[in-house]
Formats: structure tokens, C-alpha cells, sequence
């Protein structure tokens, strides 16, 4: 096993289980953290029938893409999803001006960047159990 190779899977890692742990918080409460965030974006710009579908898929993804992550399969869909879970969430955030959020998702956009530019090295994986070579 190569030392970069170890590496990659401590990278992997946490950022799975931040998102593993984010959404197995909410899931189980789904229906109080979605009406947290349909009241959260009340007085912003997006209209309810956009927030409340969203309040619901959001800890789903979340829980999926920390379970892909941690498990190193289908990563490269996982970082994607990733990715773009933290897109929204940026975007979410700006309109309701809580600008310290969206500091904290940028730098969790950045991490899944990085992660997705050196999938090469995400050699300690399911992933390598189903690509063929």
C-alpha cells in the first residue's frame, strides 16, 4: 500500500463522516428540520414550494454521499454530489445573508475539489473492487 494512497483515504474519510453524521442528525427528525429551514427562508427571496422539497432531500443526500465517502464507493459521483449539495447550500445561504455558513460551505467545496482532482490516489476503496482494468 502506498503512503499516498493512505493519504487519500484520510482525506476521504472525515469529510464523509461530516457527512454521514449530518444527515444521520436529521433524517430520524426530518419533519422538525425541515420546517427549521421552511421558517429559516421565510423572509428570503426563495419561495416556499422551492425550500420545503429541498428540506426534506437535503439530509437524504447527505447521509447517501457520507455513506459513498466513507465506504470509497461510486466516489467520483459522490464528490460530485458533494460538490453540488454545497452549491446549494451557498447559494441557500446567501439569501438568507448568513454569511459565516457560506465561508464554511466554500471551504467544504474546495475539500471536495481537491479530493476529486486526485481521485487517481483513492486506491483504498470499494471503487477498485468493481473497476476493471
Amino acid at each position: 500500500m502506498k503512503e499516498i494512497n493512505i493519504t487519500y483515504l484520510l482525506a476521504r474519510l472525515p469529510i464523509g463522516m461530516s457527512m454521514l453524521g449530518h444527515g444521520l442528525v436529521r433524517v430520524p427528525k426530518l419533519a422538525v428540520f425541515s420546517e427549521w429551514m421552511v421558517n429559516s427562508f421565510s423572509k428570503s427571496a426563495l419561495p416556499e414550494f422551492m425550500v420545503l422539497p429541498f428540506s426534506y432531500l437535503l439530509p437524504v443526500l447527505e447521509l447517501i454521499t457520507g455513506l459513498l465517502l466513507l465506504s470509497g464507493l461510486f466516489t467520483r459521483f459522490a464528490l460530485l454530489l458533494g460538490a453540488a449539495i454545497m452549491l446549494a447550500l451557498i447559494f441557500g445561504s446567501c439569501m438568507i445573508e448568513q454569511w459565516e455558513n457560506v465561508f464554511i460551505q466554500v471551504l467544504y467545496g474546495v475539500y471536495f475539489a481537491i479530493l476529486y482532482r486526485y481521485l487517481n490516489f483513492n486506491k483504498i476503496a470499494l471503487d477498485q473492487l468493481i473497476i476493471k482494468k
